[in-house]
């Protein structure tokens, strides 16, 4: 029966870190399911959903300390339940922009919430020399949720914190 690992590896940012955790992954006889990639700063940032038999789960928990302290690597890893594809179908994207100003992702993704609406993409970045931020979040709205009240809603925040944005329907190829 496949089991299932988290897999979070951070450090500076240097060629060859990512080939050597999927080659580590691949000896182990694991796959990867899923994974991100990220630049911050000099910085990288790394996550894997690694899916393999039970031995071969406990194989890669067992290796990667030694890999990681190779590579100057700070890890985590989470054993976790099955992997399932996200249906897309129904998804939006919020998208904003603006002057970065504390607080602003913290609104935003606080409005999401307090509606029990799931986030299941998020992407941020400020432009260091315009100080503009822009963001977008991929979301599916439960059944409760009406995407025109909603649409409405998000905007109003957009105007009290001083950004623009809007809520469009995605498909499949649009997202991640």
């Amino acid at each position: 029966m496949s089991q299932y690992l988290v897999l979070t590896a951070m450090g500076s940012d240097r060629r060859g870190c990512v080939s050597e955790l999927t080659k580590l992954v691949s000896k182990c006889g694991c796959s990867i399911m899923d994974s991100r990639m990220a630049i911050f700063g000099q910085e990288f940032t790394f996550i894997m959903l690694i899916k393999g038999d039970a031995p071969a789960i406990t194989t890669i928990e067992s290796k990667l300390p030694a890999v990681a302290l190779e590579l100057e690597l700070i890890t985590m890893m989470k054993r976790t339940s099955g992997y399932q594809k996200l249906d897309l179908t129904e998804h939006y994207q919020a998208e904003y922009t603006g002057i970065a100003q504390p607080g602003v992702l913290k609104s935003v993704t606080a409005f999401f919430a307090s509606r029990d609406i799931d986030i299941s993409s998020l992407t941020s970045n400020v432009d260091p020399d315009t100080n503009l931020i822009s963001a977008r979040i991929l979301f599916a709205p439960s059944d409760e949720n009406c995407i025109d009240v909603l649409e409405t809603e998000f905007i109003q925040l957009c105007d009290q914190i001083d950004i623009q944005g809007r809520i469009q329907k995605v498909n499949s190829t649009t997202c991640l």
